[in-house]
């Protein structure tokens, strides 16, 4: 890149991705790379990450771990940064999804939804936040959603984390923009990945319903969210930190 488009670039940048071995997660460091950075794609299955890793060439690589494992988060971070080197944008992107009424959702599956979306990103953010701190240079991204707008039916623990979500951007912009480490969220519409996938497909009439809900009358793709994610981690967002950017195609707008 060059001229004023250089200020996309995030060559020299290195980022951890959660939950980066498929979907949104994978979408994000395929384009990240392109833009010039390393990644490393962090999740629980080795396989999925090995083969996601060997996709992407040789500036990505994968580690295994689990962002519910809340103890052993600052080891995690001291692994990554050993073995790749300093982590300058972490993008809290693992996430699962539990459908059910309210009135049927067990507490055990409504927290293991918060577990992984909220206490999974508070931990990791606190793990990697100091060395980007004593950098004064990082960007952690936060993967909220619709729900952290509106509310949806039968999705009560996704809502609440997403939620959630937008609470831990505000409070974390407040205190870490002073310290050099800018906090973002993007807010992805209905992508086409496994999630939305086991969500909508066997659903036509729903699928349908949220087609027409939606203005831009599409299902987006993870390269959407992932040249969201390269913008707010590049220099051209260096004065933007505590927003929560929608990327879905005016569905906020629709509902």
């Amino acid at each position: 890149m060059t001229g004023k488009y250089s200020r996309f670039s995030l060559e020299g940048e290195r980022a951890l991705i959660t939950g980066g071995g498929t979907g949104i997660g994978f979408g994000i460091a395929e384009s990240m790379i392109r833009a010039g950075a390393r990644v490393v794609l962090a999740g629980r299955r080795e396989e999925l990450l090995r083969t996601a890793a060997d996709k992407l060439g040789d500036r990505a690589g994968y580690i295994v771990g689990d962002v519910t494992d809340t103890r052993g988060a600052e080891e995690f971070a001291r692994t990554v940064e050993e073995k790749f080197g300093p982590v300058s944008i972490l993008v809290n992107n693992a996430g699962i999804h539990h459908k059910q009424p309210f009135l049927e959702t067990a507490y055990e599956d409504f927290d293991k939804v918060l577990r992984t979306h909220v206490s999974g990103s508070f931990v990791m953010s606190k793990a990697f936040a100091p060395s980007m701190a004593a950098r004064k240079h990082g960007h952690i991204l936060f993967i909220a959603s619709m729900t952290t707008f509106i509310g949806m039916p039968q999705v009560i623990g996704y809502t609440a984390a997403k939620s959630a979500v937008g609470g831990m951007v505000r409070a974390l912009t407040a205190e870490l923009a002073p310290l050099g480490v800018r906090v973002n969220a993007i807010a992805p519409g209905w992508i086409n990945s496994e999630m939305m996938h086991r969500a909508v497909n066997s659903d036509p009439e729903r699928k349908a319903k949220i087609l027409g809900r939606t203005p831009m009358g599409r299902f987006g793709d993870p390269e959407d969210i992932g040249d969201a994610a390269v913008y707010l981690s590049s220099p051209a967002a260096s004065f933007v930190t505590g927003v929560i950017l929608p990327v879905d195609g005016g569905a906020v707008t629709g509902f």
